[in-house]
C-alpha cells in the first residue's frame, strides 16, 4: 500500500464530500484534520528551533523570542493577500465557477511573489533598528538581527508555501498541502542541529543555522507547491498567461487582503509590543515568555485550523447561496473548539513545568513559563471560539470585521491590562505592580473578552449582507477587466 493510499484511509479528500449540500459537522471535521495536522507540522519548524537554541544558550533562545515575532510581522503584513486568494477561490468554487477561480489563484501568486519580495527587502535593513525599539538586550540583539536578516532574505520562498497552502484550502483540498509540509518539516529537523552546533562537516552557526535550516525547507516546500499547481491535477490550477499582475484586478485582492493584513498585523504588532513590556523585566522572563508563546502555537492549532475550515465552508457556501450553512458550520466549530481547548487547558494547567522542562533546563525560565501557563490555560476555550466566528467572518468577506474584533481585544484590551497591571506606575494608576504576572493575567482577561465580543458581533447577521464575489473574469477578451466588487463594506 503506497502513501496516498494511507492518507486516503485517514483522511477524506474534496471529491468524497461537499461543503455546500449534506451535512456540516462531517465535512467540517474532514476539511479541518489536515489543516491541523499542516499547522502542527508547521509549528515544528518553530519548535524545533526552540528545543535546539534552548540548548545552545539562554541568550540563543531569548534571541529568537524577539525574532519570531518580527517574523510574523513580515508575514502578516503581506498575508492579506492569501486570505484573499483562499476566499475568492472558495466563492467561485462555491458557485461553480472553475474559470474564474483559476484566475483569482493566478493572480494572487504574482502579487504574492510582489508582496513578499518588497517586505523581504524592507525587514533585511530595519530589523536591527525595530529590535533596539523593542528592548532587546546588547547580546541578544545582534543574534536575532542575524537570524531576521537572513529569514527577510527568504521570505518569498516562505509566502510561495503559503499561497499554495490558502489556494488549495480554497478548493477544498487541505490534504496536499499537509503532504508537502511532512516533507519539508522532516528536511528542516534534520537539517536544524547540524547547523546550530556544527555537527559533522558542517560548521556552527548558532542562531544562523536555525535561519537557514528554515529558507531551506521552506524553499523545498515553494517548488513542490508550484509545480502542483501549474500542472493542476489537485484542484487548484494557475496558468502563467494569466500571472501577469492585473491592477484592475489588484483591487478586488485589495478590498478582501488589507483588512486581512491589519487583522494579522495587529496580533503581530501587539506580540512585538508586549515585547517591550516583557522586556521590562530580566532575560529569563523573555525566554520564558517566548517558551509560553511557542507552546500555545501547539495548542491553538485546533482552533485555527478549524477557523480556516469555516472560512472556506463560508466562502463556498456564500458563493452557492446558502448562508444558513455557513451559519451552522460557525456555531458548530465554536461549539466544537470551546470544549476541547477547554479540555486542553486544564491539561496544560497541570502540566505546566514538566511542559516547560521539555524546551529549557534553566530552573528559572521553566519557573516563569509554568507562571505563565497556569494563568493563561483557563482561557483558552475562548480562543476556540473567537477563531470560529472571525473564520466566518472572513469566509463571507467580511474580512474589516475580522480585524476589528481582533484590535480591539488585543490593542483596547490586552496591552493596556498587561502594562497596567504589571507596570501600573507608567500609566499612573495608583495600584501595587504585580510584575510578571499581571501580563499573563492580560492575556486570560483578552481570551475571554475577545469570544464575547465575536460572539455578539456575530448574532447582529450583518455578515449575511455580501455579494461575495461581483463581476468575474470571462473566457473572452474582457478576461480579467474586473471591478473591485469582491468583497462587501463591512458595517
Amino acid at each position: 500500500m503506497n502513501l496516498g493510499e494511507q492518507v486516503s484511509k485517514v483522511f477524506k479528500g474534496r471529491e468524497e464530500f461537499d461543503l455546500t449540500d449534506g451535512s456540516i459537522g462531517k465535512p467540517l471535521f474532514y476539511l479541518s484534520v489536515p489543516i491541523v495536522v499542516t499547522n502542527l507540522l508547521q509549528t515544528a519548524y518553530n519548535l524545533a528551533d526552540t528545543l535546539w537554541l534552548g540548548r545552545y544558550s539562554t541568550e540563543a533562545l531569548a534571541a529568537i523570542s524577539f525574532a519570531f515575532p518580527m517574523v510574523f510581522l513580515l508575514f502578516s503584513l503581506g498575508m492579506g493577500v492569501t486570505v484573499a486568494g483562499s476566499v475568492l477561490v472558495a466563492q467561485h468554487v462555491g458557485a461553480d465557477e472553475e474559470r474564474e477561480a483559476t484566475y483569482a489563484a493566478s493572480q494572487t501568486v504574482s502579487f504574492a511573489v510582489v508582496a513578499s519580495l518588497i517586505l523581504g527587502a524592507v525587514g533585511y535593513f530595519v530589523v536591527s533598528d525595530i529590535l533596539g525599539l523593542l528592548g532587546a538586550s546588547p547580546t541578544v540583539l545582534p543574534l536575532a538581527a542575524e537570524y531576521l536578516r537572513i529569514i527577510s532574505s527568504g521570505l518569498v520562498f516562505m509566502f510561495g508555501f503559503f499561497v499554495f497552502t490558502a489556494l488549495m484550502r480554497g478548493y477544498g483540498d487541505t490534504i496536499t498541502p499537509m503532504l508537502v509540509m511532512l516533507l519539508t518539516v522532516v528536511v528542516n529537523i534534520v537539517i536544524d542541529p547540524f547547523l546550530i552546533f556544527g555537527w559533522w562537516v558542517f560548521p556552527e552557526l548558532g542562531v544562523a543555522g536555525a535561519a537557514y535550516a528554515t529558507i531551506v525547507s521552506r524553499a523545498l516546500a515553494f517548488v513542490v507547491g508550484t509545480a502542483i499547481m501549474l500542472r493542476g491535477t489537485r484542484g487548484v490550477r494557475i496558468v502563467p498567461a494569466e500571472m501577469v499582475p492585473d491592477l484592475s484586478y489588484a483591487r478586488r485582492i485589495v478590498r478582501i487582503g488589507v483588512p486581512a493584513s491589519v487583522e494579522m498585523t495587529g496580533r503581530s504588532l501587539s506580540v512585538n509590543l508586549m515585547l517591550v513590556i516583557v522586556g521590562l523585566f530580566p532575560t529569563t522572563v523573555v525566554a520564558g515568555y517566548g517558551i509560553g508563546v511557542r507552546v500555545f502555537s501547539v495548542i491553538f492549532l485546533p482552533a485555527i485550523a478549524v477557523a480556516r475550515g469555516v472560512e472556506t465552508m463560508t466562502g463556498q457556501n456564500i458563493g452557492a447561496d446558502e448562508p444558513d450553512r455557513a451559519a451552522t458550520a460557525a456555531g458548530i466549530a465554536a461549539g466544537t473548539m470551546f470544549a476541547i481547548l477547554a479540555a486542553m487547558g486544564v491539561v496544560t494547567f497541570l502540566a505546566a513545568r514538566p511542559i516547560a522542562a521539555v524546551f529549557t533546563d534553566d530552573p528559572a525560565v521553566i519557573a516563569v513559563t509554568a507562571d505563565f501557563l497556569r494563568w493563561v490555560a483557563p482561557s483558552f476555550g475562548f480562543i476556540g471560539v473567537m477563531r470560529a466566528y472571525t473564520g466566518s467572518f472572513r469566509g463571507a468577506g467580511k474580512t474589516m470585521t475580522a480585524a476589528a474584533i481582533s484590535v480591539v481585544m488585543l490593542g483596547v484590551i490586552r496591552l493596556p491590562v498587561a502594562l497596567g497591571l504589571a507596570r501600573p506606575g507608567v500609566l499612573g494608576l495608583p495600584l501595587p505592580a504585580l510584575d510578571s504576572t499581571g501580563i499573563w493575567m492580560a492575556f486570560a482577561v483578552s481570551n475571554a473578552a475577545g469570544a464575547a465580543i465575536a460572539y455578539l458581533w456575530y448574532r447582529r447577521g450583518t455578515w449575511r449582507d455580501a455579494d461575495p464575489r461581483g463581476p468575474t473574469p470571462t473566457d473572452g477578451d474582457d478576461a480579467g477587466e474586473t471591478e473591485a466588487s469582491a468583497a462587501p463594506t463591512d458595517d
